[in-house]
């Protein structure tokens, strides 16, 4: 009806086009990462770092918060779990925009090969993040906003292919099915 062909106009007329995902990369150098073991999912001292610690290093890295637990830093006074290992370079790709699940599926298989020769990594990681202030969460239940908006997931994939999924949502969301 009319109200389509207004809409219409109203789009082509202002030129209302999908915005390309924005990619950024950067190498960081010198990094310090938790070790871990694929069927170790609690880790053990002096042996591997937890599913936790690893949620939580991989959140200061993104974060780009430092790492030297340095008592005059206001920002934070994190430091790696232990047992670390410091990776030469590391490197990190963020792509912001709408991206479809089938999208994250062939980021998947393409970050795989990355394993082939030569065997550099022994794991890696891809986080998914929803919009803080997204309408849907999982299960296409309301998302609770509340204080910050939790709704990601994120895949940690070891080099013979195992994988460790990590889910996190607010209090007031549904748990991922």
């Amino acid at each position: 009806g009319t109200e389509g062909s207004t809409l219409m106009s109203y789009f082509s007329k202002n030129q209302i086009q999908a915005l390309k995902p924005k990619i950024t990369f950067s190498t960081l150098r010198d990094l310090q990462c938790p070790v871990l073991q694929s069927n170790d999912l609690q880790g053990k001292p002096e042996e591997s770092c937890s599913t936790e610690e690893l949620f939580e290093w991989l959140g200061a890295v993104l974060n780009q918060v430092s790492l030297d637990n340095k008592s005059s830093s206001f920002l934070s006074t994190y430091c790696c779990p232990e047992p670390n290992t410091v990776v030469e370079k590391a490197f990190l790709c963020t792509i912001t925009g709408f991206i479809i699940p089938e999208k994250i599926i062939q980021l998947l298989e393409q970050l795989c090969c990355y394993f082939g020769e030569p065997k550099l990594a022994y794991w890696l990681t891809l986080t998914v993040h929803g919009f803080a202030d997204s309408p849907v969460s999982w299960r296409e239940n309301e998302h609770g906003f509340h204080k910050g908006g939790e709704n990601l997931y994120n895949f940690v994939i070891f080099r013979n292919l195992d994988y460790w999924l990590q889910m996190a949502v607010g209090a007031h969301d549904d748990c991922p099915p």
